[in-house]
């Protein structure tokens, strides 16, 4: 009878395990009142959404009325292209990110023109805080750091 007790339990706790698996792995469905096609909020890319990240911009710069007027279109277009860039499944991986990083820079570009001195040094300083916080610990395609001079070097 014992035995028969300890196989039903393993049993149970094994069916657990593979149902909490199968939860685990599923995405959460998005809330309600959310539409199915809203762009994802936080993720690699598409960290914020433009009102957010004006937001953040605007606690961490100071930024006047005026500015936020001007750089918020800013992110909103910076958004709808990269959306529309991820969506678009002809373009390959490499260019892909060759192209996020161009609309990137292009509008921290326009953004930086709208800044003050201060401001943009501000600007400057969160932007390296978070190319250091990235995977990789560096700005994307930085080269690999050079190997382990105690690992063995394939002979030329």
């Amino acid at each position: 009878m014992q035995p028969k007790i300890i196989h039903l339990a393993l049993s149970g706790l094994l069916a657990l395990g593979v149902t909490g698996a199968s939860f685990a792995q599923d995405p959460p469905p998005p809330p309600q009142d959310q539409p199915q096609s809203a762009p994802p909020q936080g993720g690699r890319g598409m960290r914020m959404d433009p009102d957010r990240q004006l937001a953040r911009l605007t606690t961490a710069l100071d930024l006047t009325a005026d500015q936020q007027a001007k750089i918020k279109p800013l992110l909103v277009d910076r958004q709808q292209k990269m959306q529309a860039l991820m969506q678009d499944q002809s373009v390959q991986q490499e260019d892909r990110h060759t192209q996020m990083r161009s609309i990137s820079e292009g509008t921290n570009n326009s953004i930086k023109a709208l800044l003050t001195d201060e401001q943009k040094q501000k600007f400057d300083a969160m932007q390296a805080n978070m190319r250091r916080n990235r995977p990789g610990g560096g700005p994307e395609g930085a080269p690999p750091p050079p190997p382990d001079s105690s690992s063995p070097q394939p002979q030329t």
